[in-house]
């Protein structure tokens, strides 16, 4: 059995590589790509590995659809927070702004 430390970082490139599939498959078939948002989801759940929080702004929290800039989501940036609204679903939510250092 492998331990808990292992299995997260296993689960973490395995979301990783499904967000990268999910935004290759984008533009050619959307539902393929909200499909592996839904798989990665899954795979941190049961894993017990959040999603880093560069990823969780890619995906809409309740459609689960996989957010691209200009094409199926609008992000209004204010001072603190990117405000992300869902064209799928019409779903709001809002992130805070990271911190850029250099």
């Amino acid at each position: 059995m492998k331990s808990k430390n292992a299995r997260q970082e296993i689960a973490l490139e395995r979301i990783w590589r499904l967000f990268e599939l999910a935004e290759q498959e984008f533009e050619s078939c959307p539902e393929r790509s909200k499909r592996y948002i839904e798989l990665a989801r899954r795979i941190g759940s049961r894993n017990k590995a959040t999603i880093p929080a560069e990823l969780k702004k890619r995906y809409c929290k309740k459609c689960g659809a996989f957010l691209v800039k200009g094409k199926n989501a609008e992000m209004r940036e204010e001072e603190k927070w990117v405000e992300i609204t869902c064209r799928e679903c019409g779903f709001r939510f809002k992130k805070r702004k990271s911190l850029k250092v250099g």
